[in-house]
């Protein structure tokens, strides 16, 4: 069986205003969390961006981790099962990539 040694969550680090503009992010939905331990799977490829939060993402099967924070860009490979490590509680814009790449999303 193949490992998942090769998903990694890449994360992008006080991105400028522009960058947030261009990826529309005012437009994504908003997920929050209280601090704790959650086990998540990814079954979609996600970016999310953290408006408030720490976390310590452990990829499953390994004691890798990131850390990733308020103002960071994260980008999480499709599946990709990790325990997220929530010490401060977190509030994200995120988007799953859809199947079909669609061209720009309409304005909000």
């Amino acid at each position: 069986m193949a490992s998942n040694s090769n998903l990694r969550i890449t994360i992008e680090r006080n991105p400028s205003q522009s960058r947030l503009a261009e990826l529309n992010i005012k437009c994504w939905p908003k997920w929050g969390c209280s601090p704790g331990k959650y086990q998540l799977k990814f079954d979609a490829e996600e970016t999310c961006y953290l408006l408030k939060g720490k976390v310590k993402a452990y990829t499953k099967g390994s004691s890798d981790f990131v850390e990733f924070g308020a103002g960071d860009l994260v980008t999480i490979p499709k599946g990709l099962s990790c325990t997220w490590d929530v010490s401060i509680a977190v509030d994200k814009y995120y988007k799953f990539e859809s199947s079909s790449s669609s061209s720009s999303s309409p304005s909000c």
